[in-house]
C-alpha cells in the first residue's frame, strides 16, 4: 500500500542508524526495568546519580527498533550486552534540569532533579550509559553502571495495590500500541467522576488532531485515578500550597504559567503495574498553564477554557519532541545557540536545514519567508518564518501559525504532523 511505502521511507531518513536490528526476544524478558536517577549540579557542573532499579510487570514499549533513537533530544540513555559489548537498547530524552540549567538561580544555587526512564528487562547482565546534552549539544554529564537482572534488591512494584484506572482507548496489546497514561493530579477521591469526564476530552483533543487521528488504532489511552488529599493544585505565588498526588504546582522557574512536579518517583509509583510509555497528568485547577518534557510527562490545567488546545500543545512536546514556535525576545535563548541547529525537527537555526523541511520548501522562497495573511495558508503555506525558540531573530519555524506557536490554531503545521506520523510509526512498525 501506498501508506505503508511512504511510512518506509520516513523510517528510512528518520531513524539515527545504531547497528542491525536487534530481536527483542534474545534479549530481554517481557518486563520493565525502572531506573531512577539524580541530576545534580548548576550552569557549571552537571552530575548524575543512581537512585533506584525498579522491576515492573510486562514491558509496554517498541519491540523493534531497539538500538535507534527517535530524535535526539537533550539525553540518551545507551544499554548494552555486557558479555558482547552489543548497544541492545537505546532511548532519547529531555528533562527539568536541563531547562533549569539555563535559569539565573543555577549560577550560583546546586539542586538536584528526580528523573526516571523505562527500559526493557534485561536477560543477562548489561551495561546502561546515560549521558546529558548541554545547548552546544556536547555531553556534559554521564554515568555507567551494571545491570544485574538476578539482584535481589531491584524493587519489586506493581503485583499489588495498582491504582484504578480505566481504558478510554483500547486497541491492542502494549506490544503493538503506544500505551497513554492520563492522570489525575488535585482530585480528591470524590472528584474522580470529574477526572474521567477530563480524562475523555483531554483524549478526545488529541485525537481530533492528525496523524494522531488517522493513526488513532495504534494507541491504547487508560485514565489513572490517582487521588489528591486536596482538591486543586499549588499556586506559589498566591501562597497556595496543596497535597496532591505528584506535588505539582504553577511558578515553575518563577515562570506563572509554568507548571511542573519534581516528584517524579511518585508519578511513576502510581502508575506501577499499569502499562504506559508516555504520560499526561490534568491537574484540576482554572488556572492557565502547563509544561511538556519529551519523553517525561506533560501537566496541563483541566479546567481553563484553553484546556484542549493547549493539552495538545503539551503532547506535541512531551510525546513528539516539537519545539515552541512562539517568540517574545530579541536576545537569544540559552537553549537555541545560533551556531548549533536545535535537535527538535520544527524550529531551524538554518545551520543545517538541509536536515529539517528544506524538502517541503519551493525552491523560490525567500528567506526569512514574509508571514501569510491568508486565513488557510498562514496554518499550511511552508516556508522558512522568522521568530521560534522563544527568540525573534535568528531561529526560524515552518509556517506562520501552528498549534505549537497558538492556542487557536486548529492544527499542527505540515512539518510537525509529519514529525509526529514518523514518530507513531517508530513506536509502532512491527518490523525494522
Amino acid at each position: 500500500m501506498k501508506k505503508n511505502i511512504l511510512a518506509a521511507l520516513f523510517l528510512s531518513a528518520f531513524i539515527q542508524t545504531g547497528g542491525h536490528a536487534q530481536n527483542f526476544n534474545d534479549f530481554f524478558v517481557d518486563k520493565t526495568l525502572r531506573i531512577d536517577y539524580l541530576f545534580n549540579g548548576n550552569a557549571q557542573k552537571q552530575e548524575i546519580s543512581l537512585d533506584e532499579l525498579v522491576s515492573l510487570p510486562g514491558w509496554a514499549g517498541r519491540r523493534n527498533f531497539l538500538s535507534e533513537l527517535p530524535l535526539e533530544g537533550n539525553g540518551e540513555i545507551t544499554m548494552r550486552d555486557k558479555a558482547t559489548g552489543e548497544v541492545i537498547y537505546r532511548t532519547s530524552f529531555s528533562s527539568l534540569f536541563q531547562e533549569w540549567i539555563g535559569e539565573e538561580e543555577a549560577r550560583h544555587v546546586t539542586r538536584g532533579f528526580e528523573n526516571t526512564f523505562l527500559l526493557p528487562y534485561p536477560k543477562h547482565t548489561a551495561t546502561v550509559t546515560i549521558e546529558l546534552k548541554n545547548a552546544y549539544r556536547k555531553p556534559c554529564a554521564s554515568l555507567t553502571h551494571e545491570i544485574n537482572p538476578e539482584d535481589i534488591l531491584i524493587h519489586q512494584r506493581g503485583m499489588t495495590q495498582i491504582t484504578p484506572h480505566r481504558y478510554l482507548i483500547k486497541n491492542g496489546s502494549s506490544d503493538k500500541c503506544i500505551d497513554l497514561a492520563i492522570m489525575a493530579e488535585g482530585y480528591t477521591e470524590e472528584e474522580m467522576d470529574l477526572f474521567y469526564k477530563d480524562a475523555q476530552t483531554a483524549c478526545d483533543a488529541i485525537f481530533s488532531h492528525e496523524p494522531f487521528k488517522s493513526l488513532k488504532d495504534r494507541f491504547n489511552v487508560v485514565a489513572v485515578a490517582t487521588p489528591s488529599h486536596d482538591s486543586g493544585v499549588s499556586i506559589p505565588r498566591k501562597g497556595e500550597w496543596k497535597n496532591t498526588a505528584v506535588s505539582s504546582h504553577f511558578d515553575t522557574f518563577y515562570s506563572d504559567r509554568y507548571l511542573t512536579t519534581r516528584s517524579v518517583k511518585a508519578m511513576h509509583n502510581w502508575l506501577a503495574g499499569i502499562p504506559y510509555e508516555q504520560i499526561i497528568i490534568l491537574a484540576n485547577t482554572e488556572t492557565y498553564g502547563g509544561g511538556g518534557i519529551y519523553n517525561s510527562y506533560l501537566l496541563t490545567t483541566a479546567h481553563h477554557p484553553m484546556f484542549k488546545p493547549v493539552v495538545v500543545h503539551e503532547f506535541g512536546h512531551s510525546f513528539g519532541g516539537l519545539a515552541d514556535e512562539y517568540a517574545y525576545d530579541t536576545a537569544p535563548s540559552p537553549l537555541y545557540p545560533y551556531t548549533i541547529e536545535p535537535w527538535e525537527p520544527n524550529i531551524t537555526t538554518l545551520v543545517h536545514f538541509e536536515n529539517k523541511w528544506k524538502d517541503m520548501v519551493a525552491a523560490d522562497t525567500p528567506v526569512p519567508t514574509p508571514a501569510e495573511t491568508d486565513s488557510t495558508a498562514i496554518y499550511t503555506k511552508i516556508g522558512v518564518y522568522e521568530g521560534g525558540g522563544y527568540t525573534l531573530k535568528g531561529i526560524y519555524r515552518p509556517t506562520t501559525e501552528c498549534r505549537m506557536k497558538i492556542n487557536e490554531a486548529p492544527r499542527f503545521c505540515p512539518v510537525c504532523e509529519r514529525s509526529l506520523e514518523k514518530t507513531i510509526h517508530f513506536y509502532t512498525d512491527q518490523t525494522d
